[in-house]
């Protein structure tokens, strides 16, 4: 969305309390007076539209639940943790950034694992070239694209395509990317345990297209 330069004439008084509310909420002053005039007329501003789907997708996780997400309001990112059943209960961390400014793309999903552990090292880079053969196999037929995933420095970045924003709201973006990151979890989870192989993660992806609203 367009930015344009005003002018405002505005009290001191007005603009010292939009200081302080603006230095405790993480805003500057032009966003914070942005998203106030917004919802004063009820416009949802891209801004908005993303910590809303990062605080729907919070709601999702259940307490009983293995992914404990971390999030702070008015941020662009939401950051959720898994233990893996490996020596020394080693964590992985998915980190969803969501920029309101990308044109062609939503954001991105980040898969970081911090481990010395050369073994496990292995298996993460073998699970990992894994899944993106399997869902460039059957994600290319649909979108007509490849998807450009990156793995480096013990991170795995792979892009989040970006919906029809006329046809769906923030609940059922935050559903999606929550439930592709539950496959991905418990995919990986199940390929460390060997209790699954390549077969088993292909059909649990093709079985999990059949229930998505669209393609993230």
């Amino acid at each position: 969305m367009a930015k344009t330069l005003y002018s405002l004439m505005l009290s001191e008084e007005v603009v010292n309390a939009v200081d302080i509310l603006a230095h405790r909420t993480g805003l500057t002053r032009s966003a914070l007076v942005n998203k106030i005039l917004a919802e004063y007329v009820s416009f949802e501003t891209p801004e908005t539209t993303v910590s809303n789907i990062l605080r729907e997708m919070e709601g999702l996780f259940t307490p009983q639940s293995e992914l404990v997400p971390l999030f702070s309001p008015n941020s662009k990112s939401m950051s959720i943790k898994s233990s893996l059943a490996y020596k020394y209960r080693p964590t992985v961390r998915y980190e969803v950034d969501l920029d309101p400014s990308l044109k062609n793309m939503m954001g991105s999903l980040t898969v970081v694992f911090r481990t010395q552990s050369v073994s496990l090292i292995n298996e993460l880079t073998e699970f990992l070239k894994l899944w993106v053969r399997i869902e460039n196999k059957l994600l290319s037929p649909i979108t007509g694209k490849i998807l450009e995933c990156a793995l480096y420095d013990g991170k795995f970045i792979r892009p989040l395509m970006l919906p029809d924003l006329q046809k769906v709201n923030s609940e059922d973006i935050a559903r999606e990317i929550n439930n592709y990151i539950s496959l991905f979890d418990s995919c990986l989870k199940a390929y460390l345990r060997r209790d699954i192989n390549e077969y088993g993660i292909l059909e649990n992806y093709r079985l999990s297209l059949n229930s998505r609203k669209f393609l993230i």
